[in-house]
């Protein structure tokens, strides 16, 4: 009986896990730096959903990671987010500009910055990002303003969220 016990409490669970389960996430992470007025944001992917998204969307010539990128992704990865991603603050649109992107591990960072943001009071953000790709897809957003972080959760059915800082 003490084997069987054993067996459905520690072999049972491990054998769950071994069943490969695929996490739908992004994170990203917006910056207000009042004393230069600008927004930083990086954004991390998973390279492999990101590349088959590109390859499907754009070119199937499409390769990322940090030793095979193909010449040109850095467009198309730019034109996506441009497309998936929208940042408003203050009720104004921003404009942000594609810095270029980093591998780490199995994740892609993605850079942008927008300039010429004097405050944040409130922010809208409706991220995109693979929910028109995978059902499951969650979006993570926190926000930075003086040291104060405030996170929001995006998914197929709410793909946009406001916060306010005031």
């Amino acid at each position: 009986m003490k084997k069987i016990i054993f067996l459905l409490l520690f072999c049972l669970p491990s054998l769950a896990f071994n069943n490969a389960h695929k996490f739908y996430v992004s994170t990203t992470d917006i910056e207000f730096i009042e004393e230069d007025q600008t927004v930083q944001i990086i954004s991390r992917v998973f390279i492999d959903d990101l590349e088959n998204l590109l390859k499907t969307r754009y070119s199937e010539t499409i390769k990322l990671g940090k030793n095979s990128e193909t010449r040109n992704a850095d467009k198309f990865i730019e034109r996506y987010f441009t497309d998936k991603l929208q940042i408003t603050i203050n009720g104004e649109k921003i404009l942000f500009e594609y810095l270029g992107n980093t591998y780490d591990d199995d994740l892609v960072k993605c850079f942008f910055k927008a300039v010429g943001v004097k405050t944040l009071n409130t922010i809208e953000v409706k991220n995109e990002v693979l929910l028109d790709v995978f059902e499951e897809q969650q979006n993570v957003v926190h926000i930075t303003r003086n040291k104060t972080i405030k996170s929001l959760l995006l998914m197929k059915d709410r793909e946009s969220d406001v916060l306010n800082f005031r």
